[in-house]
C-alpha cells in the first residue's frame, strides 16, 4: 500500500513498525553525522576554510544550561543531536510539513531546507541565544562553512530517509 498522507505519493509505505522507522532513523543520524564531520573536521581545513567546532559550541552550550560540572558532555551532546535529534526533528516536523505545504517537493529540496533550519538552530538559537556568542557567530567563515556542512547533512539525512521505509 502506497503512503500517500496529504494526497502526495513517495516512496514510503504505511506497513514500517515502530522500530524499522527508529532504526532508520539511527542509520540516517549516523551517515548524515559523519558526512558533516568529515567535511567539518576534514575537507574543509584542507580545502583551506575553517574547521569546524561542534564539540566546543555543544560543552558551551550545555555548561550555560546545566552548569559547568555537565561541560565534559559536550562529545555526547554533539552525538545525541546528530544521531537522535536531528533525526527526530526531520521525520517528526520537516517532513510532514514538507508534504503538507508542497506534496510534490522532491526529497533533496526538504533535505536542503532541513539542513538550513538546522544550522540556524545551531548558530543562532544555541551560539546565540543560549551561549551568548555572536548572532550566527559573526557571519564569518566558519558560519559559511557551517551552513555547507548543516546541508550536507540533510542532504544525507534526506537520502537515507528516503531510502529507508517510514510514515
Amino acid at each position: 500500500m502506497r503512503g500517500d498522507t496529504y494526497g502526495y505519493d513517495d516512496e514510503y509505505e504505511n506497513d514500517e513498525t515502530f522500530l524499522g522507522i527508529v532504526l532508520m532513523m539511527i542509520i540516517g543520524g549516523l551517515c548524515a553525522l559523519a558526512a558533516f564531520d568529515a567535511f567539518g573536521q576534514i575537507y574543509s581545513p584542507e580545502a583551506g576554510y575553517a574547521k569546524l567546532a561542534p564539540v566546543p559550541l555543544a560543552t558551551q552550550s550545555i555548561g550555560v544550561l546545566f552548569g559547568e560540572e555537565y561541560t565534559k558532555y559536550g562529545h555526547i551532546a554533539h552525538y545525541a543531536m546528530g544521531i537522535i535529534g536531528y533525526p527526530l526533528g526531520y521525520v517528526l516536523l520537516a517532513r510532514p510539513i514538507s508534504r503538507l505545504i508542497v506534496p510534490d517537493l522532491h526529497w533533496y529540496v526538504t533535505g536542503i531546507v532541513f539542513g538550513v533550519v538546522i544550522w540556524a538552530f545551531a548558530l543562532y538559537g544555541m551560539a546565540h541565544l543560549v551561549s551568548g556568542n555572536p548572532p550566527f557567530l559573526g557571519f564569518t567563515q566558519l558560519t559559511w562553512v557551517a551552513l555547507v556542512g548543516h546541508v550536507i547533512y540533510g542532504l544525507v539525512l534526506a537520502a537515507v530517509m528516503r531510502q529507508g521505509r517510514y510514515v
